[in-house]
């Protein structure tokens, strides 16, 4: 047997597997800090929408958030030296991204969220969300459905009930209230198709830039037809909305526009849709912690089991 000299500079096999399996895990890792932010913004951002259309027409403050996250992004990445080069091929799959993901969802899911309560808006986008996403994602040949995601779906839609069904359910539901949870599904549905059809864009554009050109197009188009259609938008394009809605607005932007949808569309290329969407079932059990911290409310068996259940279901998703 001839044993031949590895090249100069060239590492030895087991340092070179050593460092690949420490980078992966440190890439892991940083996924997993990216999802755990990404569950705890959107699982604070029910309020702060509630809070923001009491006082604002839902297209007009919705389309303001996203036109200026977009700019925002696009500024930041031409700041860095990073144009924006979208092939030919690539703009009518990016307009439909951006009207299902940022004007379709985000006008209908809004005005749905005025007539329904937050609990009931947060029962359906929780048990909604992770099965359209892999839906749509087995669908379109992204991802293969598995008997562990089945089990997880079961398991997550079961906690949901669990944890708000009785309070979002609680008396009888009028014709408008049915309207409004019509709405939040329609929205919902609209998210996850986009998130969907966002992926192979992936493949040509970065992340960041998919993100960029999507709120810029979706939140420009938003607030084009609120100005034209939506009652009361002139008024609210004096600025006077109120303390409470401009600081919802804000909250809305920063970690929610410019910080978890930029983390989301990072992690539905690495990750799939799939995958991704199990936030869902952990967003709503952040949002039940911190009101128990920071406003004292109870919590019951019932509702711990919920949120086990849900918790349960998204590390049997993110499981490699």
């Amino acid at each position: 047997m001839i044993l031949r000299k590895a090249p100069a500079g060239f590492p030895p096999a087991g340092l070179s597997l050593l460092g690949r399996g420490t980078t992966a895990d440190a890439a892991l890792a940083r996924q997993r800090a990216m999802f755990a932010f990404l569950c705890f913004v959107w699982g604070t951002t029910w309020l702060a929408m509630k809070v923001g259309v009491a006082s604002v027409p839902p297209g007009f403050f919705a389309g303001t958030r996203w036109a200026v996250a977009g700019v925002v992004l696009l500024c930041w990445r031409w700041a860095r030296g990073q144009r924006i080069s979208v092939p030919a091929w690539a703009w009518p799959r990016l307009l439909i991204v951006s009207v299902l993901m940022i004007a379709t969802n985000q006008v209908i899911q809004l005005y749905g969220l005025r007539y329904v309560p937050a609990g009931l808006a947060t029962v359906i986008s929780s048990a909604l969300t992770p099965v359209s996403l892999i839906g749509f994602s087995a669908i379109a040949g992204q991802e293969r459905f598995t008997r562990r995601q089945g089990v997880a779906l079961v398991l997550g839609a079961l906690g949901t009930v669990m944890l708000f069904g009785q309070k979002a359910f609680e008396g009888r539901l009028d014709w408008i209230e049915l309207a409004g949870a019509l709405g939040v599904i329609i929205g919902c549905l609209s998210y996850s198709l986009g998130s969907v059809l966002a992926r192979p864009l992936m493949r040509t554009l970065a992340p960041g830039e998919v993100a960029a050109l999507t709120n810029c197009i979706g939140g420009f188009l938003l607030l084009a037809g609120s100005l034209a259609f939506e009652p009361g938008s002139g008024a609210a394009a004096a600025g006077q909305w109120g303390w409470p809605a401009f600081l919802a607005w804000l909250y809305l932007l920063l970690p929610g526009s410019l910080g978890a949808s930029l983390i989301y569309f990072f992690l539905v290329r690495d990750w799939g849709a799939g995958r991704t969407g199990s936030y869902a079932f952990v967003s709503p059990v952040v949002g039940v912690i911190l009101a128990v911290l920071l406003f004292g409310e109870g919590i019951d068996a019932g509702e711990v089991v919920g949120m086990t259940l849900m918790l349960g279901s998204a590390a049997l998703v993110l499981r490699r």
